[in-house]
């Protein structure tokens, strides 16, 4: 083996078998002359630059958005804003940091279901956990986990996430059942998780989603202790692009 070839491995193997030190990175730094320091440091900057993209790939894909979304060329004419946020405070992720909800209400097919989805590939793309469910699907998923026997295990996943999407709350009606189990993602979430929903029913009209205005009550009370609510109003983008039009 030619000698360029023996310290080719010998950089492979060191580089998988340990972590870098403060201490070992400073001494080489010291020993080393400019061309090998700024050889050295363009190595270890290749290197982070590798691992951050490796893990938001893996957060992204680990977030299983249904069709990924950005903001790039994002529609805003339809969004109003509480008082104190914004679209720049949005796209810096304050919420994210500080543990609060949004709840995005409004008209169908006015970039509800696009922002939440920009919102976690922003996440992902920041190196923070996100996951997205639309209501029925994280429903469905919780009763396998609890037929499964691993119920604990499932909440456990979900509750790592520092961004949750919940998608169209609403559309769907929640069995009694159901809402039990939607309801103790919210109450896990609580002050630990920001938790975005998107929804086309106003508040006074949860109560038919969870079959029980005492439980919808207890959810938006978490919800607007430490949420912003978010609201749409305009004519569906699908609609206005569609294909099918009348004569």
């Amino acid at each position: 083996m030619a000698a360029s070839e023996e310290l080719a491995r010998r950089v492979v193997e060191a580089g998988r078998s340990c972590s870098l030190t403060t201490a070992v990175l400073e001494e080489w730094s010291r020993l080393g002359t400019p061309k090998q320091v700024e050889y050295l440091a363009g190595y270890l900057e290749a290197e982070r630059s590798s691992r951050e993209a490796s893990k938001r790939a893996t957060l992204l894909r680990r977030c299983a958005l249904p069709a990924p979304k950005t903001f790039d060329g994002y529609d805003w004419s339809a969004v109003s804003w509480p008082e104190d946020m914004g679209r720049e405070s949005l796209l810096a992720l304050d919420f994210v940091e500080r543990r609060e909800d949004l709840v995005l209400m409004g008209d169908v097919g006015t970039g509800k279901t696009h922002m939440a989805s920009a919102l976690c590939a922003l996440a992902c793309e920041r190196r923070l956990e996100a996951r997205f469910f639309t209501a029925s699907s994280l429903v469905m998923r919780l009763r396998r986990a609890r037929d499964d026997g691993r119920l604990d295990r499932e909440a456990a996943l979900i509750g790592k996430a520092r961004l949750l999407v919940i998608d169209e709350l609403g559309f769907l009606p929640l069995d009694a059942d159901g809402a039990r189990l939607l309801f103790q993602i919210f109450a896990d979430a609580y002050e630990r998780q920001s938790v975005v929903i998107t929804t086309n029913l106003e508040f006074s009209r949860w109560g038919s989603v969870f079959g029980d205005d005492q439980m919808a009550a207890a959810v938006i009370d978490r919800i607007v202790h430490h949420g912003r609510l978010v609201q749409f109003r305009g004519e569906s983008y699908r609609v206005r692009h569609a294909l099918m039009q009348e004569g």
